[in-house]
């Protein structure tokens, strides 16, 4: 597909038809998720986006509808949702935006590279995209007026880059067109230079200094200002009647030695702060501040000074650096007069008439020394403006900060040919092929990229190290042996504390007090970030934590604090060596273990998203506090899992629990497991989520502790969960009482009644039930139960051929799993409606259900739920004739149930059925009867709506051996076990369809009413 947002919002298929997506709304969402394609956009961004600063409230299920709508215009899985937002699965250059801008930069490098044809050719293509003014018919959304201005500005340089290589071709550029661009830009030198060169190409000298002269007087005029060194240059040059224009003199810069890769958000920041007279760009040793400078220095186009202050020793060095940096000798200021006779008085005098960009590298380390310099200059000198490298702010008024983060990386699952477009990815190609000339790109790099979370020169340090090792062993020693061990070589010729990662690191921390010290390697017991109430229960008073903040050390922004893996490895090591590590560990897991109870009742409840956005911050920190408990404190472990249960469940994340789960009853015991006294629920739980891991010993004591708590549980949903796994509670059992008093419990209770009525055939109760529960869960505000709800109900629709019903309401407990980011339970929706599209007829749209379904079934990595979506791909491909795809699909989903639970028992035995129909549709009468004898093994343990589908089964069986009156029996007997019969069904038309032809329509009547007529009882002994 093809997307433009340069003009009005246009949608094309491949083969170019337009596509309507929908209103002002849905059409505002779709162009700020094509801003960002392929990548993650927040729902907080695009609640800013649509909304801005006063959004509505439920502004986030607005958000939600929106997707719903466009999913419906779009192809279903273009739309993909990863728990905090949203992501357009679409490669970035089928966008014209992002087409738009790769061919300008590409452009623009070629230009400077000097191959002016190649780059004209590229911009001319970047610009022929354009179809009028960007985002024209989303103008009036929030988020459109800065990107527009963003786009027009790229727009212009683009043009003027064009310009650039056009004047320097034979056919030169059109004088006409610049005046036009002039006219509409008066103050902008760029263009004005290049129309006076192109008049003064033309032999119209006159005309060219004219257009000098108007110019003069505009900046003077509009802003008080002369024009730049190198227009004044340009004008001296065409009043001398020079061929070529006069440059003035190049900037005193360090020279190239590899390619600028990456930035280009930053470099635009940069020239767009050129009326801010101090910048200092901020960041993490490596983070590439010192390379952004110089390119940003060379963008400026007029004097440059550049001074390293690495090699200083103290501050007082400084007007010295500075000084040689200038080509001054300090004799040849002697004769300045009186009062002038320091340094800094020499440099000020010398700068005071002078228009010039000083750009002061590496002032981390004599901070004050560097802002009091500065300062003083600043205020004594004009026309001169500073940009500065540092680890923490000058701290001066006026200053401007640009903060570096790393360098964007890849999400995960994204497709090699789209990753080699992040900055990362391309930084380390870029060095790799240097290192070794013909390096190849592998899925690795972008492995060791997010390994080493973007920083630049860990990036370049481990492509370096390609000389010697393949990606493969690079990813195999950062795992074994860690970054600084294998980052440990680099430029010989770097100062010593550049020269490895271990240094840049070690290096920073030697500029810290000893209090920051000691809040640095305290605050290295957090993962992925803290709040500030968290720091200050496990690490002490925060005081510092600004301090770190300012010097690099600690990121802060939505009110959390985070520190980079690599500082934080190395903070760890300085922890360990105090002998405070265990007593701060401890203490965190305390804190997360508060954090979980405090948010596991909001969960059932209205509030729940917030309480899960909460939780899911802290998700890294909840892991590592249950990874030390499993080692240190089982006890505080059992506790930890219980009171996280919920939101693992709710938010789709059990498959990341279980290896710590599995762990915890390791150190439980095996054999013979014994829960500690009073934590039995704890364990049934810790139970569920090592399903299907648990031991046989460790799931019989958790069948054993649930049959014997015969009261309500302290954690509500542990009842919910067993039901899932471990099936319906038998009537009367220990089970219905688990439940609590609670409005949620009660909810929950109902939607338990339902389901149970519904797996036994009591459908029309059920309907009842399920109804009921829809009003409970809507007066508590709860999401899941809600869905529950509504995908049931929706089942029981589509049984009746109410397709529209069915859709609706699936789509309703999709979008509701969505919110929560419950992404197994989107698996489950998705399959059972795929099933139902089937039945409906509506192969494409069952096709792009279960593609979706196989899409976040590898995302959550580990359910039975790829089992699921084997069945019904099996389904679609017998359904369409493809028996041997049909028979490996069903044989992937055999293989994978795991016996001994409900779940994998109900899958296994769908599997056999669905193959003993295959072998019916192949007339192999000798496998059928082996599968579905297989499947009578299973049937006992099975509720009756799990049972109708045996029965159907049974009577194609009974059809192929020549018994039609008992096929049309047992389809009756099917009826009886689900309550009704299921519209759509190809395989039942089929069978009642053979077994009419041969006894006829009165005789197929009887024996199908006789089966349909018996009770529960009955029904399970006919199937015997």
């Amino acid at each position: 597909m093809q997307f433009g947002i340069l003009g009005p919002l246009e949608v094309r298929t491949a083969e170019g038809e337009s596509i309507s997506v929908g209103g002002p709304r849905p059409r505002a969402l779709l162009a700020l998720l094509l801003l960002d394609a392929g990548r993650l956009v927040g729902v907080e961004r695009l609640v800013d986006g649509q909304y801005g600063d006063d959004p509505p409230a439920g502004a986030a299920n607005a958000i939600q509808a929106h997707v719903s709508r466009l999913r419906r215009n779009l192809p279903a899985d273009l739309i993909e949702f990863h728990g905090a937002g949203y992501r357009l699965a679409v490669d970035p250059d089928d966008v014209d935006v992002h087409r738009f801008e790769r061919l300008a930069r590409e452009g623009r490098r070629l230009l400077a590279a000097g191959h002016h044809e190649r780059a004209a050719r590229s911009l001319k293509d970047a610009l022929g995209l354009w179809r009028g003014p960007a985002l024209a018919d989303v103008a009036d959304a929030p988020f459109a007026p800065s990107q527009v201005t963003r786009l027009d500005e790229v727009r212009l340089a683009a043009r003027e880059d064009l310009i650039e290589a056009e004047l320097a071709l034979p056919e030169g550029t059109s004088a006409a067109e610049l005046r036009q661009l002039v006219a509409a830009h008066p103050l902008r030198e760029r263009l004005r230079g290049q129309l006076m060169q192109a008049l003064h190409a033309a032999g119209q000298q006159a005309a060219a200094l004219a257009v000098f002269d108007e110019g003069r007087r505009l900046l003077a005029d509009e802003l008080g200002a002369d024009p730049s060194l190198e227009l004044a240059a340009l004008h001296v040059a065409i009043l001398r009647g020079d061929e070529a224009r006069e440059r003035a003199a190049g900037p005193r810069l360090p020279a190239r030695l590899t390619s600028f890769v990456g930035r280009a958000t930053e470099l635009d920041r940069i020239d767009s702060l050129r009326d801010s007279r101090l910048v200092t760009l901020t960041g993490p040793g490596g983070a590439g501040k010192t390379r952004l400078a110089v390119e940003a220095a060379r963008r400026r186009r007029q004097d440059v000074c550049f001074v390293d202050l690495s090699p200083l020793d103290d501050g007082g060095q400084i007007p010295q650096a500075v000084l040689g940096a200038l080509g001054l000798r300090e004799m040849g200021l002697r004769s300045l007069g009186p009062g002038q006779s320091d340094i800094a008085d020499r440099i000020t005098a010398a700068l005071a008439d002078r228009e010039l960009l000083l750009v002061l590298d590496n002032c981390e380390h004599v901070i004050t020394s560097a802002a009091v310099l500065v300062r003083r200059l600043l205020d004594a000198c004009p026309g001169l403006a500073v940009l500065a490298t540092s680890r923490e702010p000058l701290g001066i008024t006026g200053e401007t900060l640009v903060p570096l983060s790393p360098l964007a990386v890849p999400p995960p699952g994204t497709p090699l040919g789209e990753a080699v477009e992040y900055p990362a990815v391309r930084l380390f190609a870029d060095r790799a092929a240097a290192a070794r000339p013909g390096f190849a790109m592998r899925p690795e790099v972008v492995e060791i990229c997010a390994t080493l979370e973007g920083s630049p020169l860990a990036i370049e340090l481990a492509a370096a190290r390609v000389r010697s090792f393949t990606v493969e062993e690079i990813v195999s020693r950062l795992k074994e042996h860690g970054r600084f061990a294998l980052l440990s070589r680099g430029d010989r010729t770097a100062a010593a504390r550049h020269q490895t990662l271990y240094a840049v690191v070690e290096w920073s921390w030697s500029l810290l007090s000893p209090e920051e010290q000691m809040m640095a390697r305290r605050f290295s017991v957090f993962s992925g970030g803290a709040s500030i109430e968290a720091v200050e229960q496990i690490c002490g008073p925060a005081d510092v934590l600004a301090d770190l903040v300012d010097k690099s050390l600690i990121e802060a922004g939505d009110g959390r604090y985070r520190m980079f893996d690599t500082i934080r490895l190395f903070c760890a090591e300085r922890l360990s060596e105090t002998g405070e590590e265990e007593r701060l560990r401890d203490a965190h897991a305390a804190c997360f273990l508060d954090l979980a109870r405090r948010a596991d009742p909001w969960l059932r409840r209205a509030e729940q998203l917030d309480w899960l956005a909460r939780l899911s911050a802290d998700h890294s920190n909840l892991e590592a506090a249950l990874r030390h408990a499993v080692q240190a404190d089982p006890e505080t472990a059992l506790r930890l899992v219980a009171a996280l249960s919920s939101y693992w469940w709710l938010s789709g994340r059990r498959g990341q629990a279980a290896s710590s789960a599995i762990g915890l009853l390791g150190r439980l015991g095996a054999d013979a497991p014994e829960p500690p006294a009073g934590l039995e629920e704890e364990y049934v739980l810790c139970v569920l989520q090592a399903v299907p891991d648990a031991l046989p010993a460790q799931w019989a004591r958790a069948e054993q502790i649930m049959r014997s708590l015969d009261r309500e549980l302290r954690h509500p949903f542990a009842a919910v969960m067993w039901g899932m796994v471990a099936g319906p509670p038998e009537p009367g059992s220990a089970r219905t009482r688990q439940f609590g008093s609670d409005p949620w419990s009660r909810a929950m209770a109902l939607l338990g009644k339902g389901t149970v009525n519904l797996l036994d055939g009591r459908v029309a109760e059920a309907e009842r039930d399920l109804e009921a529960t829809l009003e409970s869960f809507g007066s508590v505000g709860e999401r899941w139960g809600t869905a529950q709800g509504f995908e049931w109900l929706g089942t029981i629709s589509s049984w009746r051929g109410d397709w529209a019903r069915a859709r609706r309401l699936w789509g309703q407990a999709l979008d509701l799993h969505e919110q929560l980011g419950a992404l197994d339970e989107m698996v489950d929706v998705l399959c059972h409606r795929a099933s139902g599209l089937l039945r409906e007829g509506d192969f494409d749209a069952a096709d792009a259900d279960l593609r979706r379904a196989a899409e976040l079934e590898r995302r959550t990595g580990r359910s039975h739920r790829q089992a699921l979506v084997a069945l019904g791909r099996g389904d679609m491909a017998r359904l369409q004739g493809d028996h041997a795809e049909a028979r490996t699909c069903y044989m992937e989903a055999l293989n994978d149930a795991r016996p001994g639970t409900y779940v994998g028992d109900s899958i296994r035995m769908s599997a056999l059925s669905a193959l003993g129909r295959l072998a019916q549709a192949e007339g192999d009468l000798t496998e059928a009867r082996l599968r579905h004898g297989e499947v009578r093994a299973l049937a006992h343990t099975m509720p009756a709506m799990d049972l109708a589908g045996v029965a159907e089964g049974q009577a194609g069986l009974a059809l192929l051996e020549g018994l039609a009156e008992r096929a049309a029996f047992l389809l009756g007997v099917a009826v009886a076990l689900r309550g009704m019969a299921v519209t759509g069904d190809r395989d039942v038309a089929g069978i009642a369809a053979g077994a009419t032809e041969v006894i006829g329509a009165e005789a197929f009547a009887s024996a199908f009413a006789r089966g349909a007529a018996l009770d529960r009882d009955e029904a399970l002994t006919a199937l015997s």
